[in-house]
């Protein structure tokens, strides 16, 4: 393993090189794949460098060993390296999982208010805003597709874009069914209600990942409604994309250009296809799904939003935090990261499936 572990280094070290060659600089393509395979390696090629340093921690102790004036500090100095290089070993395991194909895709995510009627649809709001302050937090991009609302202001269904680096690896956590226990602000009484809503993150596809035949297609073009002044009576810019085969249909009337507003639903509609053929293939085997951290069923309830208590639990993981203002206002990353974690840890155990 440790051989494998050089190799890797040393192809860092001629990736670098090759960022020196002036034919490398002239070949657009060939740059972007020099970049992005050194973006990857980065972390094993520093992981191996602190590898060969406590390699010659280790070496130095053990011949310091021999000197009786130095024994005890050449033992303790000894037992330092050779923690260190028991915790790079498992660093290693980690930096060499398969990769996620799919981790650096776009997100195109979906939210829609469950159980609990006019409470269900504002709690479904209030993920709207959690997940849109997490993307600003993140310096992602996000735009809305589609939105369709309550009087009260709450959220029936949305779908939106999410554009970043790593989008898909952090937010692929989130599918699955939000419940919420509080006071709703429509109950007079003063009971506590417990409510749902479903968050679906679907990896973006391009056109290479779906190949759609324009004649499958229905598109029809109306009047945006809400916002827009003068513009939404006089414009048909909103979109409607049916897809005949599976009767999947995507609106979108953010932009005011209806050519953008067919992008935008034609990458929705592309996504949604995706997934499905995607689970069509993962049907038998469910392999995706044998993590409980990294495939939650969307009918599966992750995680409870508990107001009076203030507190907010995730049931895959059991792990509460007592901070439920700050993950509402987009503060997510302490339980990505521990399902990240548990994830990997579950790969492991598995031999890296």
């Amino acid at each position: 393993m440790v051989e494998k572990w050089k190799s890797l280094a040393l192809r860092y070290e001629d990736l670098e090189a090759q960022l020196a060659d002036p034919a490398v600089y002239g070949d657009a393509g060939r740059l972007r794949d020099v970049n992005r395979e050194l973006k990857e390696l980065a972390p094993i090629a520093g992981a191996w460098r602190d590898w060969e340093a406590a390699e010659r921690r280790r070496a130095g102790a053990e011949e310091l060993l021999r000197d009786p004036d130095f024994k005890e500090l050449a033992q303790e100095e000894l037992s330092a390296a050779k923690a260190e290089l028991r915790r790079l070993e498992e660093r290693f395991k980690v930096l060499l999982l398969p990769k996620d194909p799919d981790g650096g895709r776009d997100v195109v995510l979906e939210l829609r208010a469950g159980v609990g009627g006019e409470e269900a649809a504002l709690f479904a709001g209030t993920l709207l805003r959690m997940y849109t302050l997490y993307a600003q937090s993140r310096g992602w991009k996000l735009d809305v597709v589609s939105l369709s609302e309550t009087e009260l202001g709450g959220v029936k269904e949305c779908s939106v874009l999410i554009e970043g680096a790593g989008a898909f690896s952090r937010l692929k956590y989130e599918s699955g069914v939000h419940q919420v226990k509080r006071v709703p602000e429509t109950e007079s009484s003063g009971r506590i209600q417990t409510s749902t809503a479903t968050a679906a993150v679907l990896r973006s596809a391009e056109e290479v990942d779906v190949e759609i035949d324009p004649r499958d297609l229905q598109i029809d073009t109306y009047r945006s409604s809400g916002a827009g002044g003068q513009h939404v009576n006089k414009t048909e810019s909103a979109i409607r994309v049916t897809h005949l085969p599976t009767g999947l249909v995507v609106t979108c009337q953010d932009e005011r250009s209806q050519h953008k507003n067919r992008d935008k639903a034609m990458k929705v509609l592309r996504s949604r296809l995706y997934e499905m053929e995607r689970e069509r293939r993962e049907a038998g085997t469910a392999s995706e799904r044998r993590s409980q951290v990294g495939g939650a069923w969307r009918s599966e309830k992750i995680r409870t939003y508990q107001f009076l208590q203030g507190r907010v639990t995730d049931h895959r993981l059991g792990m509460t935090l007592y901070k439920l203002d700050a993950v509402l206002d987009g503060d997510l990353d302490e339980f990505i990261d521990a399902l990240a974690a548990a994830d990997q840890a579950e790969k492991l155990r598995g031999g890296g499936e």
